[in-house]
């Protein structure tokens, strides 16, 4: 049976915050190892019973999931823009449209993109034992053996004990995430799992489950993809389709209410890194539960997670026990490791004070690649930019500023008015206030710049935009 990826990377979760933001979420950051998330998840969907992964993302993220997948040679299938983020159902439902509309018969394999499963072999393991009860018509989702009880996850409930196979067994219900007391009882009982949000089923069984579960979600969803707009490969849903779509889980939709549910066992690893205490237990914690990450030193420090991502920031703790600390160049985390979850309560805090860290990145990743403000001023600004080889920034103009570029490594070819030529290392160029400019990088390494701003207003939205070649229309950045 051939089965296509679903690769679900629109999300952006607040407890992994400051290196998880609305801006630039966790999947797409190396938590756990040097892959990100995201590359891991479909690195683990790869194999000759796989087909090229199919991707629903939002429009701010498309360029970074193309190039994190081809960063580790892999080719995406479709890749599906959804206007909004409306849960999980929507998603799913889009995409199962998709792949009917090309072969009624297609299998789907619905994963998250933020997962960490170190075990692929193991993993497409359980998946292979899935594929007999979806030719039986069943919706199969995937269940993780527990290993203490835990009140972070939905739980499983089986209609009776797995056996030693892993084969699939009927679901009897869901259940909400427990108290601790009702957890413990789910351990012990031994047919209960957690809910790892991991579906497996053809896509005529999954359609015919919406139009019995949720009829009124498929209407909004079907005119949406049938409406859908290419644009440079991407796939965009229609919005004002999907602005009429439930905002609804596939648990809530679908899953809860259908009657021809199973459910694979996992034995092997699993975590959501639903926080920093997954992110310092997955690390690794060495004899004293230290785990240190980037420019971080710790002493005499027990059960603690000491992590830096900035290269010009070294954090050092000294006698802390049960802590959490990441550091970042705009911003840092302190906090007690057993309130790893109530670190959304920042983000919140920090919305309404107005911070931007609360949700922009310190990195602004765009389809040329990234750039990072060193030093903001009243009147002036200053970037380090980062250019893809092959690379090209629109033609563009500013009403308000005026830009000199210092080429720090590589090479530029700059466009400005109606002279073109080439920067190289330690040369410089002007750019005054109004010229049209473009700066592209024409070799086969990465080109870097530092850009000093100068003017009344330097917004990044003062842009007067005449060619691009990723099709961005005005007031789009970069």
């Amino acid at each position: 049976m051939h089965i296509t990826p679903v690769i679900l990377c629109g999300g952006s979760g607040t407890r992994l915050w400051p290196l998880s933001r609305k801006s630039y979420p966790k999947q797409f950051v190396p938590l756990v190892g040097e892959e990100t998330l995201f590359q891991a998840s479909a690195r683990r969907l790869l194999g000759t019973d796989f087909g090229a992964p199919l991707v629903l993302t939002g429009s701010d993220f498309r360029f970074i999931v193309t190039e994190q997948l081809q960063s580790v040679g892999i080719d995406p299938g479709a890749i599906l823009i959804e206007p909004e983020g409306r849960n999980t159902a929507p998603a799913i439902l889009a995409a199962a449209l998709y792949l009917h509309a090309r072969d009624p018969e297609a299998v789907m394999l619905v994963a998250p993109s933020d997962h960490v499963v170190p075990d692929t072999a193991a993993f497409q393991a359980a998946v292979a034992r899935g594929v007999a009860a979806v030719e039986a018509g069943k919706l199969v989702t995937f269940g993780i053996r527990p290993t203490a009880p835990n009140t972070g996850y939905g739980y499983l409930e089986l209609a009776k004990q797995p056996d030693d196979t892993g084969a699939a067994v009927d679901l009897k219900s869901f259940v909400e995430k427990p108290d601790m007391d009702g957890a413990q009882a789910m351990l012990d009982a031994g047919n209960f799992l957690w809910n790892a949000g991991i579906f497996l089923f053809r896509v005529k069984d999954i359609l015919a489950a919406f139009e019995a579960h949720t009829p009124d979600l498929l209407a909004p969803v079907r005119a949406s993809v049938e409406d859908a707009e290419t644009d440079l490969g991407f796939l965009r849903l229609d919005p004002e389709a999907w602005s009429g779509a439930q905002d609804i889980s596939i648990d809530y939709a679908v899953m809860e209410k259908a009657d021809n549910l199973a459910v694979v066992p996992f034995e092997g690893a699993w975590s959501d890194l639903g926080g920093w205490d997954a992110v310092w237990a997955e690390s690794g914690p060495d004899e004293n539960g230290v785990v240190t990450g980037g420019e971080a030193t710790a002493i005499d420090c027990t059960d603690t997670l000491l992590r830096s991502d900035s290269e010009r920031l070294e954090v050092v703790g000294i006698g802390l026990e049960n802590t959490i600390v990441v550091a970042m160049n705009d911003a840092v985390l302190v906090a007690d490791k057993s309130r790893a979850q109530d670190v959304k309560l920042a983000v919140l805090a920090l919305k309404d004070k107005g911070a931007p860290q609360a949700v922009e990145f310190p990195k602004d990743h765009r389809p040329w690649g990234w750039f990072e403000s060193l030093v903001v001023g009243g009147r002036f600004q200053v970037k380090r930019i980062h250019v893809h080889p092959g690379a090209s920034l629109s033609l563009q103009s500013h009403v308000h500023r005026s830009e000199h570029w210092i080429v720090v490594e590589g090479t530029a070819r700059v466009t400005c008015d109606d002279e073109v030529k080439l920067v190289t290392e330690n040369q410089s160029v002007y750019i005054p206030l109004g010229a049209k400019h473009r700066m592209e990088n024409p070799g086969k390494v990465p080109m870097v710049l530092i850009e000093v701003q100068t003017g009344t207003y330097i917004g990044e939205d003062d842009i007067v935009r005449y060619d691009d070649v990723y099709a961005r229309g005005q007031g789009a950045k970069g």
